[in-house]
């Protein structure tokens, strides 16, 4: 295990977070980034983590066969709706939860047509 001085990389914008290559990496409580060699899952993904990762791919896929302007009125929605999330983690939300309601509420708040 290493560990370097966080400064330069936060000034290029990389948060050294997860597996990047062969490292796992993050930010010690000292803003030192700490890594080491990544290893490798011995446990395959579980029934459960398999079906939560194909919704997750479902909503980027269902993401990206929107339009532009339709993406960018989540957008500007989640922005509006001074929500700390972007459209599409919001979007990301409704595929996985299906709540029309939150959804709704976010509709009218921000004079917005979100669903169908």
């Amino acid at each position: 295990m290493a560990a370097t001085d966080n400064k330069i990389l936060a000034l290029l914008g990389f948060n050294a977070t997860g597996d990047l290559g062969p490292w796992t990496l993050y930010t010690s409580a000292r803003h030192q980034i700490v890594f080491y060699p990544r290893v490798p899952n011995l446990n395959p993904p579980s029934p459960l983590q398999q079906i939560m990762r194909h919704r997750f791919t479902a909503a980027a896929s269902l993401w990206q066969m929107k339009t532009p302007a339709e993406r960018q009125t989540w957008e500007t929605a989640s922005k509006q709706a001074s929500l700390k999330i972007t459209g599409y983690n919001l979007w990301t939300y409704y595929v996985l939860t299906n709540d029309q309601s939150t959804i709704r509420t976010i509709e009218h708040q921000t004079q917005t047509s979100l669903l169908p």
